[in-house]
Parts: structure tokens; sequence; C-alpha cells
């Protein structure tokens, strides 16, 4: 069942000097039980596109086009009101500055309990006793309930937002980097908790992130986003073991691998096209070892896969591309 259809998708921010379109015509579905990555290079607008998914745009940011369709409610139609009623029961969202959301002047069981009183309407005695749960669920102490967030470490405050977000059973949540401040082993840690804790009630995460490795550990799906759009989607070991769109390729060999020998990092170099100004043909193409003249100025052309779609007007040569893709000296010319 489809639970999340972002259809054609735009959104843009005012500038003092412009209009900088972030998203531009994004479509894409969820499944209920799916876990999404979303990746990309920061700048490429993919915590944009989870924010206007929950209605958090700052002031300067507007949907221009585009709908968004939750369980065939159009999400970007809803009253301020109506909206904030499906955030954290129905929708929760833990953003890249989660172990500073705490309200350092209240107890951390506190803050998790109100969430629970507000929207489920219970006392307080109950919605202590769901909080211990969630504790016991993500790995901390329930005695820690009573403390304040500084006397909580990064890795443990992160936990309790983490329990924040599952308190109500959301049947999605949104991560925007919820891990990048955290190391390796506890980050590992956290991500495998969350997806075991999603499996329990068929639950469904948008896990936005720039580290292919966390995707390829912890999603079934993947987006992969530059430039404002969507450039491949499909299954996710499919799409990191034979990538279609070169920007793909590229951080596949930017990222150790999971599995097999150790290899040569290999860096995409330049910068990702400045979204203020228009942009003709493939975003891509200034930094892309293979562009051709006709990528500069085409419209892009879709191709559908198993499973998948991925944009670029020389997938007639993907298996070619795909191998030279993985050659070091490939991507160390200049473009």
């Amino acid at each position: 069942m489809t639970l999340l259809d972002v259809q054609k998708l735009s959104i843009e921010y005012r500038l003092s000097d412009g209009k900088l379109r972030a998203v531009d015509q994004v479509s894409l579905k969820l499944e209920s039980g799916d876990v999404l990555g979303l990746v990309g290079e920061s700048g490429c607008g993919k915590s944009t596109l989870v924010k206007g998914i929950i209605n958090l745009l700052p002031s300067n940011g507007r949907i221009i086009e585009g709908d968004i369709v939750f369980e065939d409610v159009v999400l970007n139609k809803l009253s301020k009101e109506s909206m904030r009623k499906k955030r954290w029961k129905e929708i929760s969202l833990i953003t890249q500055s989660a172990m500073n959301s705490l309200n350092p002047v209240y107890r951390v069981g506190d803050q998790i309990a109100e969430v629970i009183i507000e929207h489920e309407k219970v006392g307080k005695r109950s919605a202590m006793e769901k909080a211990e749960e969630l504790f016991d669920l993500v790995g901390l102490d329930r005695g820690r309930l009573q403390d304040y967030p500084h006397q909580f470490s990064g890795g443990m405050k992160q936990r309790a937002i983490i329990a924040m977000s599952l308190a109500l059973n959301p049947k999605l949540i949104i991560a925007d980097e919820p891990t990048t401040a955290l190391d390796v082993i506890v980050q590992s840690q956290i991500l495998e908790r969350m997806n075991n804790l999603l499996k329990g009630y068929s639950g469904s995460m948008i896990l936005v992130t720039h580290d292919v490795s966390v995707v390829a550990q912890t999603c079934t799906k993947v987006a992969v986003m530059y430039g404002g759009k969507i450039v491949e989607y499909g299954d996710v070991v499919q799409v990191l073991k034979k990538p279609n769109h070169p920007y793909t390729m590229g951080l596949k060999n930017a990222f150790p691998s999971l599995i097999g020998e150790k290899r040569e990092l290999v860096s995409i170099s330049g910068t990702p096209p400045d979204l203020s100004k228009e942009i003709l043909g493939c975003r891509f193409a200034e930094r892309c070892p293979f562009v051709i003249e006709r990528c500069k100025g085409m419209s892009l052309e879709k191709t559908e896969v198993e499973n998948g779609y991925f944009y670029c007007i020389r997938h007639a040569e993907k298996e070619e591309l795909r191998k030279r893709a993985d050659l070091p000296e490939t991507w160390e010319s200049e473009v």
C-alpha cells in the first residue's frame, strides 16, 4: 500500500536578490514498511524536500507546485492546525540538530510524556509508563527519565529523541542526518535499533544522509538527489551494485564498500550547481566525466528500469560507463 506519494513537488526560497529553486519537480512514492534512503551531497535539496513534506519550511520557503499525498490526504492543502495534529502521531521528524532539540530546563521524561499526553489525552502516570517502555526500547536506563538534558551524553540525547519520535507509533519517521555527530559504533547501534523497532509495527522511514554506506546498511529503497532533482531511484541493492546515473557511480566510489576487498576511495571534484540560476540540461554535466555536448542543452530523459528509474541521455551506454566509473583515473581527469 502506498503510504506517501510526492507528486512533481517544487519548493522555492525567497532571497534578498532573487529566488532559489531548492527542489524541482520531484516525484517519489513510499510503500508501507519501506525504509527509503535519500542520499546526496550537502546543497542538493534533501533537507528542504523532507521539511516540505512535513510543512516545516522556514518563513522564506514555500511550495510552488505539486502535491504531497499521505494516505489519500494532501498534506500541503491542510491547515496549520490539522498538520500539527498529524506530526508526532502519524509523521515524526528527527532533525540534524536532534541532540539540541531537548528543552534544557525540563526533565527528559517530562518532555516525552508531554508529547504522549498532547496527542493521546492520557494522564501523566500512563504517559510516564509509556516513556519508560520507550527508554527500554532504545537502550536507555529508565531511571534516567528524571535527568535533565545536560546530564546526557550526545548519544543518549539522540536515543531520547528517537524514543520521542517513536512514542505514538507513527506510520512515517523522517530522519534528517540523525547520526551525523555520533561515532560510527553508536551510529550503527542506533540505526539498527531504529530499523528493528520500525519492523515491529510496520512503520516506514525516510533516512536523509550523505553517506552511501549508511544507506546500504539500513534502507530497502534509495533515491539519489542532485541539484534539487532525484536523478536515480530504485531498490537499494540494485542501485548500489549497478548504479545507472554517473552521479550515483561517483557517490559509490567515494565511500568504502561494506563487502569485498578494500579499494581506493575517489571523490567527485567540483561542487553542486547554484540553484538560484537557471540550469539547462543535466545538472551534473559540469562535474560528469562522461559529459557530451547534448547533456548541456537537452531536457532530461527518464529511463525506467526494474523497480526504479534514472535520468541520463547516455542511458544506452550505462554498462560501459559503469566500467569506466570504477577506474580512479576517470574521476581525476578534468571535465
